[in-house]
């Protein structure tokens, strides 16, 4: 039972906690309702700062990889090539805004002239936003963030990760099958990395977890042209996507940036 001091302390919490805790305080169980009605605002506060830092910055692509990938791993060099070609073929490159993978994607598209966008996270363990970000915005909970990744993009590449970069993937494969998005395409490059993982996928579908055509909203490899003309084929013509100008109005008022300010 809870009593009327352990409710206001618990609301007091919901105001003094660490932002990088908000997750943990989120998925503790039931609190008072007044504490519970104040995680609801930060929850919106988190949504409210993402979509007004995010609104301009035109159709995307996400690259999602570990953190922990240094810049002399192959990887990380493949990762920043395909940056590069993502923002030729002119879409933002959105990350989650952190080093290795995630940095890699971002600089490529930087040095080629083109937009890059992070979404990061509040973590005990600071991870810092790397240096080749046009805009980025930094959320409390995990959450906010995965539906942040997807919500501007029209394809998502996969390239080496771990934990995180699993949940990722399957959140994205997983709102396509089910018709939550759009079926936009999936890209799973280091395919000597992923080919336990693709195995199984296949094994999923021999053995009737999936469907035999959800094989088909992947596509693995490690060439850089193929995944271009795969995101061509799959993103660009299907959704009439065009050029977006980079001088957008946007509102001050409303909190919004454009990509230019």
């Amino acid at each position: 039972m809870q009593n009327k001091d352990d409710a206001v302390s618990a609301a007091r919490s919901s105001l003094t906690t660490p932002p990088e805790c908000a997750d943990e305080i989120f998925l503790e169980g039931p609190r008072s309702r007044f504490a519970e009605f104040l995680t609801l605002l930060r929850v919106m506060r988190d949504f409210l700062r993402g979509f007004r830092t995010l609104h301009f910055v035109g159709p995307c692509v996400t690259v999602f990889g570990s953190a922990r990938i240094k810049s002399d791993d192959p990887h990380y060099e493949l990762a920043r090539k395909m940056g590069a070609a993502i923002a030729r073929l002119g879409f933002t490159v959105m990350t989650g805004g952190g080093p290795g993978i995630m940095e890699a994607a971002n600089r490529g598209a930087k040095e080629v002239g083109g937009w890059s966008v992070g979404c990061t996270i509040e973590l005990p363990s600071e991870q810092p936003a790397n240096a080749y970000l046009d805009r980025c915005v930094r959320m409390h909970y995990f959450f906010v963030r995965k539906a942040l990744l997807v919500k501007y993009s029209y394809a998502f590449v996969v390239m080496p990760g771990g934990a995180g970069t699993l949940d990722e993937l399957f959140e994205a494969l997983t709102l396509i099958q089910t018709a939550k998005i759009k079926n936009f395409p999936i890209v799973i490059m280091g395919t000597d990395y992923w080919k336990g993982l693709i195995d199984f996928i296949e094994k999923m579908a021999q053995r009737g977890m999936i469907a035999p055509s959800d094989l088909s909203l992947i596509y693995a490899t490690d060439s850089i042209d193929e995944a271009i003309a795969h995101i061509r084929t799959k993103a660009i013509a299907p959704f009439g996507l065009k050029p977006v100008p980079r001088g957008r109005r946007h509102l001050p008022w409303l909190g919004e940036r454009g990509l230019c300010d």
